[in-house]
């Protein structure tokens, strides 16, 4: 299933690191965008990860808090890219 979501892209270093830091614990909108925001346009990691459809933000049932979480294109890209680094270590 994941064949499906295969990136056609490369996947920057720095977007691989903010997948890796989204998935290793759950993160709100606000904490990542924090974190990620950038004013230069050479280092939009957020808004490429959104654009490129491997991040989108989701509302927790229990209490509506926005959370960003990976999408099945994003795991798949960070599956992916792991499996390459563990391959060459």
């Amino acid at each position: 299933m994941l064949d499906a979501y295969r990136l056609s892209m490369t996947v920057t270093a720095a977007t691989l690191e903010l997948l890796e830091w989204v998935a290793a614990r759950m993160r709100t909108y606000d904490d990542v965008r924090e974190a990620w925001r950038s004013n230069c346009p050479r280092h939009a990691v957020w808004d490429d990860a959104v654009t490129d459809g491997l991040v989108r933000v989701a509302a927790q049932p229990d209490s509506g808090a926005r959370m960003v979480v990976l999408t099945q294109r994003g795991q798949a890209g960070l599956t992916e890219s792991l499996g390459q680094d563990l391959a060459v270590s």
